[in-house]
């Protein structure tokens, strides 16, 4: 009776082990993983990338690279993983600007957003901030509104780049508050810099991410940030809807994608393996130290949260007038 017992437990512990072992086999992967990121090194994105790069190898079982392919605004990583092979093996960081903005911008482009990729997740949320330099001396939006509307001529404002995200909020900003804010486009977040502290403009839109450790520096003043809840990495700024200037609340994000017609049983193995990195409390900690909030999602949650946005964003762009080359 012992003896038939034993055997039905050790078969029984056998079989747990076997199950175990296959499940840990799917969740295993069988080549190397590519995150192409369409940004220079040491930017939020890359930020990004590496962080969940660095987790997903452990739990992969795989190396996996961040490669860097800076230039056109993203576009440049999207022909790179539009073209690559729908494997799981090329995955793409990317922000919202890119996919859901820029595409609203150009009567041709090389890639759409909402069929050459397959939505993996998203992976970090952020809010956009106005920040303001000595030029207008104010220390408040209520204050700089006063000085814009009495200084029309010289209510301009910064952004890294023209037909980015910053530049669209800008053009809501402006309308919704009743001022003259004309957009001023530099090659990137670090070009406007000197010309903010030193007084050549007296606004710029851009990230929290972007701006914050100059704020904390009291370099410059955040006035205010486009989230719902004040954001965590200036607890201290108000939101705009607390200062009554309705209408403009937005966020953005950076997601990851892999190519159209990648299986979806591979695209759910590199969802669950880029939350898991997203819920590491190291990877949380250093995304919010920089102002990024981490966010998980499934892929078809993802691939909604981008169908709305494009669809947000497309009428704002439209009725700017503005086309890229």
């Amino acid at each position: 009776m012992l003896t038939r017992l034993a055997s039905a437990v050790a078969a029984v512990s056998m079989a747990v082990a076997l199950a175990s072992g296959a499940a840990l086999a799917q969740e295993r992967f069988d080549r190397p993983v590519r995150i192409i990121v369409g940004f220079a090194a040491g930017g939020t994105a890359d930020l990004l990338a590496r962080l969940v790069a660095d987790k997903m190898k452990d739990s992969l079982g795989q190396p996996v690279i961040v490669e860097n392919r800076p230039g056109a605004a993203g576009r440049i990583a999207a022909d790179a993983v539009k073209a690559a092979a729908p494997d799981g093996a090329t995955l793409m960081v990317m922000p919202i600007g890119p996919m859901a903005v820029v595409p609203h911008t150009y009567k041709t482009l090389s890639y759409d957003p909402l069929k050459d990729f397959a939505a993996v997740g998203i992976g970090a949320t952020f809010d956009f901030a106005l920040a303001a330099g000595p030029a207008s001396g104010a220390k408040s939006w209520n204050e700089y509104v006063a000085w814009a509307k009495a200084n029309p001529s010289k209510s301009s404002y910064a952004t890294s780049g023209a037909g980015s995200l910053p530049h669209f909020f800008g053009v809501l900003l402006g309308k919704e508050a009743g001022i003259e804010m004309v957009h001023v486009a530099y090659k990137g977040s670090a070009a406007y810099v000197n010309d903010l502290m030193g007084g050549a403009i007296p606004i710029a839109v851009d990230t929290v991410a972007d701006l914050s450790e100059l704020h904390r520096a009291n370099r410059i003043r955040i006035l205010a940030t486009s989230g719902t809840q004040r954001a965590p990495a200036v607890p201290e700024v108000p939101t705009f809807n607390e200062l009554g200037v309705k209408n403009v609340e937005a966020s953005g994000w950076f997601g990851f994608f892999a190519p159209a017609r990648t299986p979806p049983a591979t695209v759910e193995l590199m969802n669950r393996h880029l939350n898991m990195a997203l819920r590491s409390p190291d990877v949380v900690d250093k995304l919010r130290t920089v102002g990024m909030e981490p966010a998980t999602s499934t892929p078809d949650e993802f691939a909604k949260r981008l169908a709305a946005d494009y669809a947000k964003w497309g009428p704002v762009v439209k009725a700017t007038g503005f086309t890229a080359e």
